[in-house]
């Protein structure tokens, strides 16, 4: 039975998604091995290493239909080696002089850390094309909003008027810096490994390059420069990019969560008929998606950080570092891919209610405009006096319950330089609410540009 909740028939799809599960799962990733398995028996038969006809008999049985998971369950378990039982089962269906050439010169490692690179290109391209579309949503999230009113808030608190668009333009251009980070990474990635026991390629003598490059050449992948047993910078760099992106997912629906609280009422997500909240409260709505979110994000955090442990390693091999890799690679691509399509879920059906913005502003009484009027009244009386005297006024009005404007407008020291006409142009909400309109516009136009330069970068590389 499954114990994570990823492999869950239940649950398990809050905690993947199927592309995922198509690339990790047991039967597709022993697939990729057994590909890799057969690749290297080709590229070693046609450099003639081994008999020529021994690389397509090798082949024809690497097909993991012809093998049965129980038997390869049971291979390890009496062994206690990863792929010994594997290499016994596939002895076991090709012909007596094959199965002696099955895995020549190559560890555990060369088989597994070759089809990683092979599935991280796969992860890379998945996470590449969704970024893509939920930056597009909100791109066009931003633009609807350019000049929706709402409160700024900091410290939990109202600050100063800022436009809905200007909040979600913050959000496109963090994204598009995770795009950009996964096109630097890109070039990293998609190098096989083929090294032997110690990472000298010694059990392929003078041939091991050739070997090399004609085996890599069949997998679509890079020869290294050098073995990469002890260095696994580019997996962890990898993760840690993948851990900044759902920590921003988590970041927009932590803020989703909280502007969908019934007190605020700003944003919601959007309701799907039959979606139930509570089995004792019928009448919960909850932030489902926006919650969920933040549980995947920290065991992603979480994982990325357990994954830079592997970075230090013994000597020229090391099971612990390498192995420790199987339980956290997989696992952490298919949070991601859970992440990724919760979150463009959540920012497709986004609900926002630009009525619900501008009343919780009118609810600060004027407050959220002191920092306008203060810089007004610099003018006149210098920053620090007009600081001080728009803040004993301030305060004064929120522990009275009044206006600002009202009580400004009894504070003589204040009209004696700010006239009635100057104060009621001040108490407009547009005029205080900075360039967040013109930053929408920027990031508009820096972004869509950007998206235009990605037809030609990134088609060169998916």
């Amino acid at each position: 039975m499954p114990i994570h909740m990823i492999d869950s028939e239940i649950y398990g799809g809050a905690w993947s998604s199927e592309e995922m599960r198509a690339i990790f799962d047991d039967g597709p990733r022993t697939q990729g091995w057994l590909d890799v398995i057969a690749a290297l028996a080709e590229a070693q038969a046609e450099i003639g290493l081994i008999p020529a006809e021994v690389g397509p008999e090798i082949r024809r049985v690497c097909r993991v239909e012809l093998l049965n998971l129980a038997d390869l369950r049971r291979g390890y378990q009496e062994t206690g080696h990863s792929t010994l039982g594997l290499i016994r089962e596939l002895k076991k269906r090709c012909s007596p002089e094959a199965g002696e050439w099955l895995y020549y010169g190559a560890t555990v490692q060369d088989i597994v850390d070759t089809w990683t690179a092979q599935a991280l290109l796969k992860v890379w391209a998945i996470v590449v094309r969704e970024l893509r579309e939920i930056e597009g949503v909100l791109l066009d999230l931003a633009v609807s909003h350019r000049e929706t009113l709402m409160a700024g808030r900091t410290h939990g608190q109202p600050g100063l008027p800022i436009t809905f668009g200007f909040k979600v333009a913050v959000w496109v251009r963090e994204i598009r810096r995770h795009l950009e980070r996964l096109k630097e990474v890109r070039p990293r990635l998609g190098q096989g490994q083929l090294a032997g026991g110690v990472g000298s390629l010694s059990s392929l003598g003078e041939q091991g390059f050739a070997v090399q490059e004609r085996f890599f050449a069949k997998l679509g992948l890079r020869p290294p420069d050098i073995v990469w047993n002890t260095a696994r910078d580019v997996q962890v760099e990898f993760v840690n990019i993948l851990s900044l992106i759902a920590a921003t997912f988590d970041k927009v629906g932590h803020e989703i969560y909280n502007l969908q609280r019934p007190e605020i009422g700003e944003v919601r997500e959007g309701f799907v008929s039959g979606t139930v909240g509570s089995i004792t409260m019928p009448h919960k709505r909850n932030p489902e998606i926006a919650e969920h979110l933040g549980s995947l994000a920290r065991l992603i955090r979480h994982n990325a950080a357990c994954l830079a442990e592997n970075l230090v390693h013994d000597h020229e091999r090391d099971g612990r570092s390498w192995k420790t890799e199987w339980a956290l690679i997989g696992p952490t691509c298919a949070l991601v891919g859970a992440l990724l399509r919760l979150a463009k879920t959540m920012c497709s059906n986004l609900q926002v209610d630009a009525v619900r913005m501008e009343a919780n502003l009118e609810a600060t009484q004027g407050h959220v405009l002191s920092e306008g009027v203060m810089l007004a009244l610099a003018q006149k009386v210098g920053k620090q006096t007009a600081h001080e005297w728009v803040y004993q006024t301030a305060m004064a009005a929120v522990e009275a319950g009044r206006p600002l404007k009202e009580a400004l407008l009894e504070n003589e020291q204040i009209t004696g330089h700010l006239p009635l006409a100057e104060l009621d142009a001040l108490f407009d909400y547009r005029r205080q609410w900075g360039l967040c309109p013109d930053f929408v516009d920027k990031v508009v136009v820096q972004t869509r540009a950007d998206r235009t330069r990605d037809e030609a970068t990134l088609g060169a590389m998916l």
